[in-house]
């Protein structure tokens, strides 16, 4: 059998089930004819009849017809299929009726088919699961303060635990005229050494590893959540400092408003040839002052005494500032030049899995902490004073 031709017929048998029989026909007519052509070659070559040839191929043409009578069955059961398919579009009455015979051969005089009625779909009736959601994993976290008492001050870093700063006393004595041939006048000072001890102000939150894992947001929203409750606990810890070793004001409420309460204050620190620089109130303090009327003859009545211009209240120049860390009530007039943040280590925030049996828990410890102090180095620049004071 020729190999060209027989290749070709293992193939068509192979891949008779996807074609058609138009499609069929036409290949085994192809086939055919190369069929025929082999014969005529073939007898010219070997100088033998037509006849004789086509008797040696015997067995290619039988499967050539073979093939042809594959392809008639392959279309008859395609037919056969056709109408199956047809006879499926049965009148939907008739399908109801055959799905709901056991409810419908009960059916007797006085008795309805009870079918249900088709409703309207809502989310609590037809939805089985919660529905999609978007989410933002931006956290919405509780804000800052918005004054720290470190944006007030200077700081100042030390290598070890305490910071010693020396502290003028009182002096005696004054310089004078000399009369002559008499002493010249004589003055004397006394000197202090101050000690302000460093201590660690800290804190620490302990987690999983599979909330770290299972909550992408977790480890951008604690360190910011950490950071924040940090520098509320200094400002409050500063601000203890602040009251107990400021100057205590003398001035009171009666007779004046808190305008001309602070304006004492300032005249104060400049009598003493200090110069404030910021002025620290609570919040709503803040917002009393910008109502308070001016009574007729007030000094602070004269132009650019109090001012309020981009969200920044002053008076005399001097910004006031909102604090929410102080003391309802209670008010800073101050040089805070002659304040300052003392630093044994920066603040840090570390992560740690090897913290106690973290390891064997799969935890991880987060903590944050800085060794630092607030050394009030003049007392009198600063007043702490009480709006209520009477």
């Amino acid at each position: 059998m020729n190999e060209e031709i027989k290749g070709l017929l293992d193939e068509l048998q192979a891949n008779i089930e996807g074609k058609s029989k138009e499609q069929i026909e036409n290949e085994i007519k192809s086939l055919e004819v190369k069929y025929e052509e082999l014969v005529e070659t073939k007898a010219a070559e070997l100088n033998k009849s037509v006849e004789e040839i086509r008797a040696e191929n015997s067995e290619l043409k039988a499967n050539l017809n073979l093939v042809a009578e594959q392809a008639d069955k392959l279309d008859i059961k395609m037919q056969e299929n056709k109408k199956v398919v047809e006879n499926k579009s049965v009148d939907p009455l008739k399908e109801m009726i055959t799905k709901n015979y056991d409810a419908i051969k009960d059916v007797r005089k006085g008795k309805a088919v009870e079918i249900k009625a088709v409703g309207n779909m809502t989310l609590t009736a037809s939805l089985t699961g919660d529905q999609p959601r978007d989410y933002n994993f931006d956290v919405v976290l509780h804000p800052n303060q918005k004054v720290n008492v470190a944006d007030l001050v200077p700081s100042i870093s030390i290598s070890g635990g305490t910071y010693t700063f020396v502290r003028e006393g009182t002096v005696e004595g004054s310089i004078a005229t000399q009369t002559e041939g008499a002493d010249k006048s004589q003055i004397d000072t006394a000197y202090s050494m101050i000690d302000v001890n460093t201590d660690f102000l800290a804190g620490y939150a302990v987690y999983s590893r599979k909330m770290k894992n299972n909550l992408p947001f977790l480890e951008s929203a604690l360190p910011q959540t950490l950071r924040r409750e940090y520098w509320k606990a200094e400002n409050a810890a500063f601000n203890t400092v602040l009251a107990a070793g400021a100057t205590a004001s003398t001035e009171v409420i009666t007779n004046q408003n808190k305008v001309e309460m602070l304006i004492a204050e300032i005249a104060r620190l400049e009598g003493g040839d200090y110069s404030p620089n910021a002025i620290v109130v609570p919040t709503a303090d803040f917002y009393d002052i910008l109502v308070t009327e001016k009574s007729t003859g007030a000094g602070y009545g004269l132009p650019g005494v109090v001012t309020y211009a981009g969200g920044q209240l002053a008076i005399n120049g001097i910004p006031v500032v909102k604090a929410n860390w102080l003391t309802a009530n209670k008010y800073f007039v101050g040089d805070w030049s002659r304040v300052r943040k003392v630093v044994t280590e920066g603040l840090g925030l570390e992560f740690s899995e090897s913290d106690e049996d973290n390891f064997r828990k799969n935890n991880i410890t987060a903590r944050i902490e800085a060794q630092v102090a607030l050394a009030i180095e003049q007392p009198l620049a600063v007043i702490y004073g009480d709006f209520t004071a009477v």
